[in-house]
């Protein structure tokens, strides 16, 4: 059965861009790769009693749009505040800049689960297909299902929606390719520590240094989601690129050496699982929050990359938009 719009992707802009129509009385479907939604919105079991975030690890808030969400959020106990900023590791001292960093009750991925909630999505199905029909849109999956609509969302990293685009023979206007193809990731290899042993982090548990290969190392028990001690470590994307076909093992090597000096005396760290985010970070962003296609059925892009934001906030944003552009798209062609 046909819908109004098909969304690929169930991560924060998929989601967003998915509840917008909805509630413009349009209907939807999202497809996602995934075993489950949220896509950077991650959150892994580790034991019986451990969690980590492994994805993004909080989100700030810079316009009146998301605060009103997050105040709803907040009055829910779904979300509460872990810091104000975090020490580069020189110090001990944590240096605040007065923006809050929000996180999330039990992970980061539940925040993805609740705003889910009541959306038809359809997780680990990959598109492997994309073409117009003369109404709108067909897509199919690897598993052979097919999926029809008048409108489309396409919300992963850009170099997999442009891939995905140029195989399946849709061809974007010349201008719309060159924008898009501006957009440009830099990958993370994270690390998931099990730490037998207490920790010495600076307040609020976390350690934040640009300047460093490991940039980011934090604790989760200290942040609120895990009874257990485990450690969050993000490599940088130029560290990460460069050893990304290394061997796991001297990969966890590395991240194990950089998440060392923070263990008190007698802790050892008695596991390492690794994550690779080939996408990780947006480095060369899109101006606006969304991008309607030209010459083509309804179609539109959003995504972390899109507004200049980058990040949970950028997403969040970027699928507001794009479910907006869509809705109007959609009662023009009417």
């Amino acid at each position: 059965m046909a819908v109004d719009v098909l969304i690929v992707g169930a991560g924060l802009s998929g989601i967003m861009a998915a509840r917008t129509l909805l509630d413009r009385g349009r209907t939807v479907q999202v497809i996602d790769k995934g075993r489950s939604v949220g896509g950077r919105l991650a959150t892994r079991r580790v034991g019986e009693n451990g969690l980590a975030d492994h994805g993004a690890q909080f989100f700030t808030v810079r316009t009146s749009t998301l605060r009103r969400y997050v105040d709803r959020w907040r009055a829910l106990d779904l979300v509460y505040i872990w810091g104000t900023g975090w020490s580069d590791g020189s110090v001990k001292r944590t240096v605040s800049d007065g923006h809050p960093r929000y996180v999330v009750r039990g992970g980061m991925n539940e925040l993805a689960k609740h705003l889910a909630r009541g959306i038809d999505i359809s997780v680990d199905r990959l598109v492997a297909s994309v073409r117009t029909r003369a109404e709108g849109w067909a897509l199919e999956d690897s598993d052979g299902n097919t999926y029809e609509s008048r409108g489309l969302i396409l919300t992963p990293p850009m170099p997999e929606t442009l891939e995905l685009l140029t195989a399946s023979g849709v061809h974007l206007s010349a201008e719309d390719f060159a924008e898009l193809r501006r957009i440009r990731f830099g990958p993370c290899l994270c690390g998931i520590h099990t730490v037998n042993g207490g920790v010495d982090l600076p307040e609020p548990g976390a350690m934040q240094n640009f300047q460093s290969e490991v940039y980011w190392v934090a604790d989760n028990q200290a942040k609120g989601i895990s009874e257990t001690t485990i450690i969050t470590s993000h490599a940088n994307a130029k560290f990460s690129r460069q050893n990304w076909d290394a061997s796991e093992a001297d990969i966890i090597r590395a991240l194990e050496s950089a998440v060392q000096p923070y263990l008190k005396e007698g802790a050892r760290i008695v596991q390492t699982q690794l994550k690779k985010w080939r996408y990780s970070v947006p480095l060369t962003t899109h101006p606006q929050e969304t991008v309607l296609a030209s010459d083509l059925p309804p179609l539109a892009f959003a995504g972390d990359a899109f507004g200049g934001r980058g990040r949970v906030e950028g997403a969040f944003t970027s699928g507001l938009a794009a479910g907006e552009a869509m809705a109007e798209a959609l009662a023009s062609s009417a």
